[in-house]
């Protein structure tokens, strides 16, 4: 079992409860992988009961392993930019990511990303560790997106991610009136041929299935709230256009009308996922933002949060 909360921040302390060889321990424990205990090896950052041990070593019940943490920085410019944090523990920081924010810099957003502004908020937390996304956004998504804070921390839950142990829940604002309550499109999806940007349904693609649900239809649209199966790139936006509801706003599979709204009416509004080290369920939602709220009253809608 772990033990105090608060020793977990820059370092794992975990007791031993049986006699297991300490890199078993480590691996199946734990979790690390074999390059990662070599790596942890040669910096001799392998302690039990306060001393350093080699990984081939025996442990027994009521030793106490500890493993420090070591962060570099990553190298962007740090930048206040307002994104508002929704969770963070000893492992993992989730931010509210606004619309129009690239998750990334590139070479033509090399500022005014949300990695800028993480590294920004590192800096005022007294805090070391590289910027490591678990999860991205579009630019015109809002919403949720989740960092992990340390290599095995991005570890696990990218493998959560992979084995469908991370739920991601969605809500969009599409053109016409969906007909199903309950629905789900399981459509394969590939790279377009003709626009290596664009993605659409084929059958040579990978197998792509999106859950969704009406949460309030109006005249001549509706608002669906979709859980991911799987996470391809432009997944909602395609499944959604495939089915002949694209999202308001979408430049590339729906509706543009800047009237109604100026992107695309999609928000990662929750998520579910394990803590890394803990294993305890964590449950986090973000509100619908207000220019989806105004885009649903203009189009007739309670505009309530869902």
């Amino acid at each position: 079992m772990f033990i105090e909360e608060k020793q977990l921040w820059n370092k794992f302390v975990i007791g031993v409860e049986e006699e297991i060889k300490l890199k078993d321990f480590l691996l199946n424990e734990l979790e690390f992988s074999t390059r990662s205990i070599s790596k942890m090896k040669r910096e001799k950052r392998i302690f039990v009961n306060g001393e350093f041990r080699k990984p081939s070593c025996m442990v027994s019940s009521g030793d106490i392993i500890e493993i420090p943490i070591e962060e570099e920085t990553s190298d962007f410019v740090s930048e206040d930019l307002g994104v508002g944090v929704l969770y963070e523990d000893f492992d993992i920081l989730i931010m509210d990511k606004p619309a129009h924010m690239v998750v990334h810099p590139t070479k033509s957003h090399y500022r005014g990303t949300l990695a800028n502004h993480v590294i920004n908020y590192i800096e005022k937390s007294n805090e070391k560790y590289k910027v490591r996304f678990v999860n991205r956004l579009d630019m015109n998504t809002s919403g949720i997106v989740v960092l992990a804070k340390n290599a095995y921390a991005h570890h696990r839950l990218s493998k959560d991610m992979s084995d469908d142990l991370m739920n991601k829940e969605y809500i969009a604002v599409v053109d016409g009136v969906v007909e199903d309550d309950f629905a789900t499109i399981d459509e394969p999806l590939m790279i377009s041929e003709e626009n290596s940007i664009l993605r659409c349904v084929d059958p040579r693609g990978q197998r792509s299935v999106t859950h969704y649900q009406v949460l309030e239809r109006m005249d001549n649209s509706t608002v669906v709230k979709l859980r991911l199966e799987t996470g391809r790139t432009h997944q909602i936006r395609v499944h959604l256009a495939h089915i002949g509801h694209g999202i308001i706003g979408d430049e590339l599979y729906g509706r543009v009308d800047d009237s109604l709204i100026a992107r695309q009416a999609l928000h990662a509004c929750k998520i579910g996922l394990n803590q890394p080290r803990i294993k305890s369920r964590i449950e986090i939602e973000s509100k619908l933002p207000e220019d989806m709220k105004e885009l649903i009253e203009k189009l007739g809608g309670k505009s309530i949060d869902y």
